[in-house]
């Protein structure tokens, strides 16, 4: 028996983008936002919060396998006998695998099923990370990182196409908070515990704890997660045909633009992920403890502003949500590179800025994602949502490295990318907003 079952209410058909269409079952917004208190509305919402948990789980994964380690990444230079750029990269490594993985496992998820794409993945995803503890080079550290990044990739790719099988419309957009808000931990936590574990052990430690997380992860959804794709709503496809449901994927306006606009703002926030270890400990002289609590704090912002978003979906409508995340991003990096021009950054005036920052980023990733995946069909939930993750790690993680393309990362060059790509994510949101503006009437 499951731990949970999510039954939807409705039932209504779409059409899929592959040949036969075929009835979807979705829940809408009144599951999850207005159940009443009788006892069956009660059950309804146990069952929603235990979804939220466990989709949760599974998609703080990937984050806490990137973030875990950072603290370490000094240490692990000097072990390794690494240059600085060398160790960077196995950043990279697990942010390609993550964007690869989810191209393969998304389809592989729309034809056998949520449950079995999964558990593989995550199979996968303990063996390489216990393997990783055990490397004496960088070379070995950076392939096995990718292999990690791409069996990772299961719990994010999957986990939203659930919420695309179960929600729709604002009721998708509440779930994607609630969902970041638990995801959003991980980043939180992650190098808080790393900091903290390097402490009790040296850094291959934090990949045996990680090792420990993927098992656990792995009996919560094998015991406790139910299928939510039944099998006469599968699609059976050749990689032609997939190459094709790509295709129109990439086609519709309706999908690309919020998602090059997640892409570009998932940029802005990774070049601070992935450099800002080196700018603290070398600019400020924080050690890996001040380090982890600064990006504890810069992440609880991004949960405050999950939680701002889930307060505003009933009240703004959603474009007009992401604009507030996209304008907002916008000012708080350049109030950043005001105070690194001005000669006034410290370690507090920083981390108070990207506080900010990530307070106006956690309104843009649930609206952005909820945009992109709501136009399109259960049967291509699995692919959307691979294709959107795919290009969010590989737009992203390809933008932030070049924050130290020129030499050693410093605060200015890190400044310099998280700005570019804060102000292009509203450019190409403007464009989507005004092409979709053109195309209504006639689709009318």
């Amino acid at each position: 028996m499951t731990l949970l079952s999510v039954r939807p209410k409705h039932r209504a058909p779409e059409t899929a983008a592959t040949d036969e269409a075929t009835p979807v079952v979705r829940a809408d917004a009144t599951d999850v936002r207005d159940a009443a208190p009788r006892g069956g509305d009660r059950s309804t919402r146990r069952r929603t919060l235990l979804l939220v948990l466990v989709l949760g789980v599974l998609s703080a994964l990937g984050p806490l396998a990137t973030d875990l380690y950072l603290p370490a990444l000094p240490q692990i230079s000097a072990d390794l006998g690494a240059s600085e750029s060398s160790v960077k990269l196995t950043l990279t490594s697990v942010m390609a695998g993550l964007a690869l993985g989810q191209l393969v496992i998304g389809p592989l998820s729309d034809r056998w099923g949520r449950r079995l794409p999964l558990l593989a993945g995550i199979g996968v995803f303990t063996a390489t990370t216990l393997a990783i503890a055990m490397v004496s080079s960088v070379e070995a550290f950076s392939a096995l990182r990718f292999l990690q990044g791409l069996s990772a990739a299961a719990g994010l790719v999957v986990s939203r196409a659930i919420v695309r099988d179960v929600f729709d419309g604002d009721a998708a957009a509440t779930f994607f908070s609630r969902l970041v808000l638990l995801a959003g931990l991980a980043p939180m936590l992650g190098p808080v515990l790393g900091g903290q574990l390097l402490f009790f052990g040296p850094w291959q430690l934090l990949f045996a704890v990680l090792g420990a997380a993927g098992l656990l992860t792995f009996g919560l959804v094998l015991f406790g997660l139910p299928e939510s794709l039944p099998r006469e709503e599968r699609q059976r496809v050749s990689p032609r045909a997939q190459m094709r449901v790509f295709g129109s994927l990439l086609r519709d306006i309706r999908f690309t633009g919020p998602t090059l606009t997640l892409a570009l703002s998932f940029g802005m926030s990774f070049t601070y992920i992935s450099t800002f270890s080196f700018v603290s400990q070398s600019r400020f002289g924080a050690n890996a403890q001040e380090f982890s609590l600064v990006f504890a704090v810069t992440t609880l912002g991004m949960i405050l502003g999950n939680q701002l978003n889930a307060f505003l979906i009933p009240r703004v409508e959603i474009h007009r949500r992401l604009i507030l995340g996209l304008v907002g991003s916008i000012l708080s990096v350049a109030g950043l590179a005001l105070l690194d021009t001005a000669g006034l950054a410290d370690l507090v005036t920083v981390t108070a800025a990207l506080f900010v920052m990530m307070v106006f980023t956690g309104l843009v990733s649930p609206n952005a994602t909820a945009l992109a995946l709501n136009g399109q069909p259960p049967q291509v939930a699995g692919s959307g949502s691979a294709l959107l993750g795919s290009l969010q790690f590989a737009i992203g993680s390809g933008l932030a490295a070049t924050a130290g393309l020129f030499g050693p990362v410093t605060l200015s060059s890190m400044t310099v990318v998280m700005f570019a790509t804060a102000v292009g994510a509203a450019v190409v949101f403007a464009g989507f907003a005004l092409r979709v503006r053109r195309t209504a009437p006639a689709a009318a």
